[in-house]
């Protein structure tokens, strides 16, 4: 539809996390500017900084979505922006009223407000648990908070944790939860394929990393593996710096015919898969807001997740919930989501009720808010 005669504000989303496998921070990116991009008050425009799959970024946005830009060359520009302010975004993008830094990052600018999405702090909390080029976000955060950007968390927890760590003003933080990715057309042939609908799975969704826990998961499954003979586990998502420890679990466990890892999987795949499940694990150590239990109870699924980071505001009760590291505590957790049929009525009655406090047009709507802010403080 086109845009209604109204001023607008000029705003630029980095549509960075859009290209290559999608992630977390490219399914917040792409719902996001598709609720954005319905609303009159903005006119958008979505950025890469790269240097080749830049050309790859205009299938991946809404229609009216501008991706014009000079070319971004990533290593350099990330190198000069960690040091200095002296090329500002404008370099590439010409005149905007807003920025907005969709991935814990947001460049220097000449005129423009600036915004920037904490997702979580775990460089912080859990710096064992990350690689290299996340334990560089500190610094680039606390360089943005100096030039005044605000910043954007999908949670309250975090945004406690950021006023905490980085010693930054209450109104320069705002937190606006996540709306709820929307799960595609599920492909019921791809995940037979994996495994067998009809029978009972526990299913646990992420890459494997540290944070995920998925080697505590496969021990829980263990203790409950003789008196459940019919259940299996299913762990979707790719490999990560935490599969070592997740091989030497699986092998530890002596139940590699009943632990499946399929890796990477489609929307479509994964959509049938989490649909079909008996229970979504959701064993993280650390969450700034985690996507995989809402869309769970969209799906009718029970879920048991821990007391990690924003889980609890996030998920508010509707699910079993244990400390994390509780190895014991996740076997009964799980146990009981399988088989207690009085249990998973409250959890799936609940976790209905939940996901109804979630919507991408309200994500949109507090983003606007604090677009506008940034712009009358630029």
């Amino acid at each position: 539809m086109p845009k209604k005669d109204v001023p607008q504000l000029h705003v630029a989303l980095d549509g960075t996390p859009l290209l290559g496998l999608p992630t977390g921070v490219g399914v917040f990116t792409s719902s996001l500017l598709e609720a954005l991009s319905d609303r009159d008050d903005l006119a958008l425009s979505a950025y890469a900084v790269s240097w080749r799959t830049r050309d790859g970024l205009a299938a991946r946005v809404p229609p009216g979505v501008s991706t014009e830009q000079k070319a971004m060359p990533a290593r350099p520009l990330s190198m000069l922006w960690s040091r200095s302010n002296l090329v500002s975004l404008e370099r590439f993008l010409g005149p905007i009223d807003v920025v907005h830094g969709t991935n814990f990052t947001v460049p220097p600018t000449k005129r423009a407000g600036q915004v920037v999405t904490v997702h979580d702090l775990t460089f912080l909390r859990f710096p064992e648990l990350c690689q290299a080029d996340t334990l560089r976000y500190p610094m680039l955060i606390e360089r943005a908070v100096r030039r005044g950007a605000l910043i954007h968390t999908h949670s309250n927890y975090v945004a406690e944790e950021i006023r905490d760590y980085f010693s930054v003003s209450t109104h320069q933080v705002r937190a606006v939860h996540s709306g709820i990715p929307k799960l595609s057309e599920p492909d019921l042939e791809g995940a037979q394929a994996i495994t067998d609908l009809r029978r009972p799975y526990i299913l646990s969704i992420g890459t494997a990393e540290p944070r995920k826990d998925l080697p505590g998961l496969v021990r829980a499954f263990r203790e409950i593996a003789n008196d459940l003979p019919e259940v299996t586990l299913v762990l979707a998502g790719p490999p990560g710096w935490g599969t070592v420890a997740l091989d030497e679990a699986v092998a530890a466990s002596g139940l590699e015919k009943r632990i499946l890892r399929p890796g990477y999987l489609s929307d479509g795949v994964l959509s049938a898969l989490l649909g079909s499940a008996r229970v979504l694990a959701y064993p993280s150590l650390y969450e700034g807001f985690g996507y995989p239990p809402l869309q769970a109870m969209v799906a009718g699924v029970p879920v048991v997740s821990t007391r990690a980071g924003a889980l609890s505001e996030v998920i508010g009760g509707a699910s079993l919930m244990v400390e994390p590291f509780d190895v014991e505590g996740l076997a009964r957790a799980l146990s009981i989501a399988v088989t207690d049929e009085a249990q998973r009525s409250v959890l799936v009655t609940a976790g209905t009720k939940r996901v109804q406090d979630f919507s991408w047009e309200q994500t949109a709507l507090g983003l606007t808010d604090l677009y506008y802010r940034a712009a009358s403080h630029r």
